[in-house]
């Protein structure tokens, strides 16, 4: 017999794992290693272990170390979110970040589109390194909002109540999941039952109530054409009328009543003639032409088939 060694989470701090429980309980001792903190110890009514002492063979002794054979506190899926919150508070807190100590919800507002767009960009491009590097600037958003959310003299809330709001959200916009009250089998018929749980829970009056106008304006003039569209509005009584705007939103309207996305498609075309410019711009700069003075007959000579 040898005494029990517990790992203790440096995230979870004093949680204890439940296989532990039965040598805590027979236990002549419960020592702590130099790995554990102060207050780890004083919260688990360890006994701080004496370098070099050999251990009864019903001691248990806690350690943040890993070791073989040791009954490990187990860390639940996502507990990496803890060290991401961590940071965000340090940081923030006196003796962090000056830069970040200064930031308001309004001054990070560039930063929330631009990492929206590098992420939706690195989606575009299928590359998962960038896919997962742009995921973590974006939760970085998430919970720098909401340390400055705490911090507010007015209806302050942080990252537990963000979290909180969103399950409780996602539970009750899934009934045919979480309660079994309903039965949802394709996509489609979980999508207007969505809209039809989100009028109710926010007490909608308009088919275009919470429909954001500051996203981009063909996002915009296809959300609200599949808006309108599910409400029954005739396809007649979308925009009419000359102005360039007006054949802008038919565009959209039109791709988007034919289940293309003309965001993405609009985005997808206009990176395509990006490339086009800079493939003839370095087939001009090739031929001895100096690529930020073309005149109209060398853009043509160089254009890429």
């Amino acid at each position: 017999m040898a005494p029990t060694v517990v790992v203790l989470s440096r995230r979870l701090g004093a949680v204890l794992p439940a296989a532990a429980l039965p040598a805590l309980r027979n236990a002549s001792v419960v020592l702590a290693d130099p790995s554990v903190p102060d207050e780890l110890v004083a919260a688990s009514g360890a006994t701080r272990a004496v370098e070099g002492e050999s251990l009864p063979d019903d001691a248990v002794l806690l350690t943040l170390e890993p070791a073989p054979g040791a009954v490990a506190t187990p860390e639940p899926h996502g507990a990496a979110l803890l060290d991401a919150v961590a940071v965000m508070d340090r940081l923030r807190s006196p003796g962090g970040c000056p830069w970040d100590a200064e930031q308001t919800h309004a001054s990070l507002l560039q930063y929330l589109v631009e990492e929206c767009y590098e992420l939706y960009q690195a989606i575009e491009d299928g590359d998962r390194a960038d896919m997962r590097e742009e995921l973590g600037d974006v939760l970085l958003q998430v919970l720098f909002h909401a340390r400055v959310a705490q911090e507010s003299a007015e209806a302050p809330f942080g990252i537990d109540e963000v979290a909180s709001g969103l399950v409780a959200k996602l539970v009750g916009r899934h009934p045919h999941v979480f309660a079994g009250t309903e039965r949802i089998d394709t996509a489609s018929v979980q999508e207007s039952r969505w809209e039809e749980l989100k009028r109710a829970e926010k007490q909608r009056t308009s088919s275009v109530d919470g429909v954001p106008l500051g996203q981009p304006a063909v996002a915009l003039a296809a959300k609200l054409t599949s808006r309108t569209a599910r409400a029954g509005l005739p396809d007649d009584l979308l925009p009419t009328g000359g102005g360039v705007g007006e054949e802008l939103f038919r565009a959209a309207a039109k791709a988007k009543l034919a289940g293309i996305d003309p965001e993405a498609e609009l985005r997808t075309a206009a990176r395509r003639f990006a490339e086009l410019v800079r493939e003839a711009e370095r087939t001009a700069a090739a031929q001895g032409a100096d690529p930020h003075a073309l005149d109209p007959e060398t853009w043509r000579r160089a254009w890429p088939a």
